[in-house]
């Protein structure tokens, strides 16, 4: 038996950050997979964790667990199928370590990913957007904070794990107020900023104070706002928004939503998914098209443009007397 320990160490401290040059949010991921893995495993085979070896882990028990993934934990299948990604990561790396379990690992390089649904994204209407960037209350130090926090994060249509480690370095004011952003596959992307935006971050930089956290964004404890305190704060905004906007109240608004919505916006502003693209830096064209399918316009476009065939109109005559009878009554 092959304890699993050293191995999984290994992949998670120098395979994926060193060999591979992993980002953070990348080794985080992979690293809570296996943390839930191990937890499962370890209740299952009834053993510690810290027990655990490369050959109790086989195709069956990876299985049980993305079912219960889905079963007890609620999880769709694109999570599911991202929790099988790393269990066959892991694997192919401990193949050249322990070439005696190159069987075993087929095994479960073999199980297959679940197709996922391709529901329409979910966006806001700028009424929507705007009755939540008009909630915070701007005469308190965190209403401004958060106030540009949430502008930022809707103008720029950042992803949340952009907009929280988000540097003071990467702002700039001046001739013209830009945001360098750092995208999924270490992408940068330079983008300008509205007026409003801007004025809205320098208000929060004037009363934010000194720190030694590089973060813009600071919690009411001085450290980086955190994925939870910011979905918080969007939370709690949108309670109050739906008082003046009732439509709010149907809608789930996640930190995601905001980023769709200026994608949205844009599309209906310029027509052109390229330049939506590259606002969100997207690496392929065809993650963008998924607007296309959300947004109307270009089918109202084409349903305006199609000549309709003139149909002969005619009216259905019951032919038996008794049925006659039976619709009238």
């Amino acid at each position: 038996m092959t304890p699993i320990a050293s191995h999984i160490t290994a992949f998670l401290r120098e395979r994926l950050p060193l060999q591979r040059g992993a980002s953070h949010h990348t080794c985080e991921s992979y690293a809570y997979t296996f943390q839930l893995l191990f937890a499962f495993a370890s209740q299952k085979l009834d053993l510690a964790p810290s027990d655990l070896c490369l050959e109790h882990l086989d195709a069956q028990l990876v299985m049980d667990f993305l079912a219960h993934l889905e079963a007890q934990r609620g999880n769709g299948p694109s999570t599911r199928n991202t929790r099988l990604a790393a269990i066959k990561s892991f694997m192919r790396f401990v193949e050249y370590r322990v070439p005696s379990i190159l069987e075993h690992s087929r095994r479960m390089l073999a199980i297959p990913t679940k197709k996922t649904d391709q529901p329409l994204v979910n966006h806001l209407s700028m009424a929507e957007m705007q009755a939540i960037l008009d909630a915070p209350d701007v005469r308190t130090r965190s209403g401004i904070r958060d106030r540009a926090m949430l502008h930022l994060c809707f103008a720029a249509g950042l992803r949340v794990s952009e907009l929280l480690p988000f540097p003071l370095t990467a702002l700039t004011f001046h001739p013209t107020p830009t945001v360098r952003v750092q995208g999924k596959g270490r992408r940068e992307r330079a983008l300008p900023l509205w007026k409003q935006t801007a004025d809205d971050l320098q208000a929060w930089l004037a009363v934010r104070g000194e720190s030694s956290v590089p973060a813009v964004f600071l919690s009411a404890h001085g450290r980086a706002m955190t994925r939870m305190g910011f979905t918080h704060v969007l939370h709690k905004y949108v309670r109050l928004a739906a008082q003046s906007c009732p439509s709010l109240n149907e809608k789930h608004v996640s930190p995601h939503v905001l980023r769709h919505t200026c994608a949205m916006i844009i599309l209906q502003a310029t027509g052109d998914l390229r330049k939506v693209s590259l606002w969100l830096g997207h690496a392929d064209m065809q993650t963008t098209e998924v607007y296309l399918r959300a947004d109307p316009t270009e089918k109202i476009e084409a349903l305006e443009a199609v000549m309709l065939p003139a149909l002969r109109r005619g009216q259905f005559t019951v032919p038996d007397k008794l049925i006659a009878s039976l619709r009238g009554a």
